[in-house]
């Protein structure tokens, strides 16, 4: 006997315990808070995430990644000037709201909050945070090939340190809310990639 269809868009739902999972952490989470948000009962979340909460947060790490780096992707792609894009995404931050600066990077969240209790979904963290990390090198690489970089530094050494900034950021704009005091401390930083 066959189970029963979904009657639910997977990514949706998905989207859904993403917001949960990125307010209230992968051990805060309750499955009644995801059920609840997500709009399914149990019956249909055991029956499309047979892993339980774990595959969910998998899931939902994944999509959440692959969604963002695209449209980061997308925007680089059209770019007269790729590092420029790169220095954007940085200034971005300082003029997003407040709920946005609480909650800080659902990635970096996750390698800190599973390091020490859960190392494979920290490895899958730590593994997307790396794409990251890889655009920013190919960026750099790019723009080193064609004269239009100024700094000597190796570009996969800039790329590491752009992707520890963005961890560091991550937590340093749940301290400053105010976008004039992260606008300058952005701007400090970004410096090494003129």
């Amino acid at each position: 006997m066959r189970g029963r269809a979904k009657i639910f868009d997977e990514q949706d739902v998905i989207k859904k315990a993403i917001d949960v999972f990125w307010k209230k952490g992968y051990e805060s989470a309750s499955t009644e808070d995801l059920l609840k948000a997500m709009g399914i009962g149990k019956g249909s979340f055991y029956n499309a995430f047979s892993g339980g909460k774990e595959e969910l947060f998998e899931k939902a790490l994944e999509q959440f990644s692959t969604a963002a780096l695209k449209q980061f992707k997308q925007k680089i792609e059209k770019s007269e000037d790729p590092v420029e894009e790169v220095r954007q995404f940085f200034r971005s931050i300082a003029f997003e709201g407040k709920q946005s600066h609480l909650k800080g990077c659902f990635l970096g969240n996750t390698i800190a909050e599973l390091s020490n209790i859960n190392a494979p979904l920290k490895k899958k963290a730590v593994d997307l945070l790396r794409k990251l990390e890889q655009l920013f090198y190919d960026v750099l690489q790019t723009a080193k090939d064609q004269g239009k970089l100024k700094s000597k530094e190796d570009p996969k050494l800039l790329a590491s340190y752009l992707i520890t900034f963005w961890n560091g950021i991550s937590i340093t704009r749940r301290m400053y809310q105010n976008p004039k005091v992260l606008e300058s401390l952005i701007e400090m930083h970004l410096k090494i990639i003129q």
